[in-house]
């Protein structure tokens, strides 16, 4: 059940244009997906972690920030570490100059508080527990090595998304699946916002 929204949202993201009515659609979906697997799981407490779980959840937010626009200043992780080329002069459909500032704001919000929540629930929830299989280990290196590995490549950036999805990986085994889901969002609503101020739309 936990692989639904992020499912919705892979599904949507190969039927769709690239544009931003087209990420509307998909946060909106993904987002009733979301508000389902919450509706039925067993345990919906872990989604309300803490305040412990919230202080570290914002400090690895902040440093998965940094670590993935960091290396953007060395011209070998650009050829190195990034798949396919990023064309910081061709206009972004994301620009509110392009589509208006309510499709940029709902690209913002689905960054920041859509994906995140399905990728987490994905990656470091059913993903983990079906690679693990029947391992009872509380820490299981293969599974979190793969889940690990395939977020790197799920995104361009993939030394920046190898980092985050072990940061990532282990709040959510430490912390609770909950923290993991603060920590990320935190690092998508910090780019986002940079993305938006700083006209960078490359990272997006």
């Amino acid at each position: 059940m936990h692989f639904i929204p992020y499912a919705v949202w892979m599904v949507l993201m190969m039927a769709l244009p690239s544009t931003a009515p087209s990420y509307a659609i998909r946060s909106a979906a993904t987002l009733v997906a979301l508000g389902a697997v919450f509706a039925l799981w067993k345990r919906p407490r872990e989604w309300f972690p803490g305040a412990a779980a919230w202080s570290w959840g914002i400090l690895a937010g902040v440093v998965v920030w940094a670590l993935w626009v960091a290396p953007e200043n060395f011209e070998f992780y650009r050829r190195w570490f990034i798949l396919g080329s990023l064309d910081t002069s061709a206009p972004s459909p994301y620009d509110p100059a392009v589509c208006g500032w309510p499709l940029m704001l709902a690209r913002l919000a689905g960054s920041a508080f859509v994906i995140p929540a399905a990728e987490e629930l994905f990656f470091r929830s059913w993903l983990y527990d079906w690679i693990r299989g029947d391992s009872k280990k509380e820490m299981d290196w293969n599974a979190f090595l793969w889940c690990t590995a395939l977020f790197a490549v799920e995104h361009n950036r993939i030394l920046a998304g190898a980092m985050a999805g072990a940061v990532y990986g282990m709040l959510a085994l430490r912390k609770g699946l909950g923290a993991a889901i603060i920590a990320h969002s935190v690092t998508n609503l910090i780019l986002g916002l940079q993305v938006v101020a700083t006209k960078s739309w490359a990272f997006w």
